[in-house]
């Protein structure tokens, strides 16, 4: 854990009080709202040096520390992209500092693009693993042997069978399946999506797999839940832009809460 990890816990305790964290919560664009719905310190990215100014719209960037529904959670209402300014470790920091607070246990969100045409926009699909297909890794530079994580489960067994419930027991529709990174900002050709296909990925977008990595290498048990936003390109006559991904997470982003809020209920 880095200094700068242990001295921004310090200063968030001071302000959110000193009950350890037990999850830390990721927001992904267009579902940052959800970090008004905790009960507790909202503190600003811009308060917290080496935090990243989230410098994508839909992103809110705060951090909540609070309640809810009965669990401590951390929720960082932004993240940073690898392709703002270059760092697949952008969100190591963050993720340190949910360590430094007590965090076990990482929850990602994000928006994605579908590449299967019995999941559509509107929809929501817990990861059940990923592919790299960026070829990134927000561990290179690492000099200590830590770095070699073994990725086996990586989205935790155990985590997505208790979210799998939560949907149940809300009558929400789960789907489930394989998340591909692609770096952005760009979006994706036809060409690229009918390989990411070929490789059995499911969906697609541009963020969690880094902070999979990180939370790993960090010893956070992980688990991720893409909203879906959009066909992926090729699939459907749909306008893909970021406009579009802002002004369709919503569709997602309630049943992304219904679940989430469950499964915290029950934990």
């Amino acid at each position: 854990m880095s200094r700068e990890a242990d001295d921004l816990a310090r200063f968030i305790r001071d302000r959110a009080g000193d009950a350890p964290v037990a999850l830390g919560l990721i927001l992904g664009s267009g579902l940052g709202h959800l970090a008004d719905a905790a009960d507790g310190i909202a503190i600003d990215y811009d308060q917290l040096p080496g935090f990243p100014h989230a410098g994508v719209s839909g992103h809110n960037p705060k951090l909540v520390v609070g309640d809810l529904e009965g669990v401590r959670v951390a929720v960082f209402g932004g993240r940073a992209h690898y392709y703002e300014k270059g760092r697949a470790d952008a969100m190591r920091l963050p993720l340190e500092v949910l360590r430094a607070l007590g965090g076990e246990a990482l929850i990602a969100t994000n928006a994605a693009g579908s590449l299967d045409p019995a999941m559509p926009t509107g929809s929501v699909m817990l990861l059940s693993d990923h592919i790299n297909f960026s070829g990134l890794n927000p561990l290179i530079g690492e000099p200590t042997d830590a770095r070699f994580v073994p990725m086996t489960d990586a989205h935790d067994p155990r985590m997505r069978g208790d979210l799998r419930a939560a949907a149940e027991r809300t009558g929400t529709d789960l789907r489930e399946g394989v998340y591909a990174w692609y770096s952005g900002p760009s979006f994706e050709t036809p060409a690229e999506i009918r390989a990411l296909r070929l490789l059995g990925a499911d969906a697609v977008g541009m963020s969690t797999v880094p902070e999979v990595i990180l939370g790993r290498f960090l010893g956070l048990r992980c688990a991720a839940i893409s909203a879906i936003t959009n066909m992926a390109a090729g699939l459907s006559a749909e306008a893909i832009g970021h406009e579009h991904t802002k002004a369709m997470a919503p569709l997602g982003a309630a049943k992304l809460e219904r679940i989430l809020r469950d499964y915290l209920a029950h934990r």
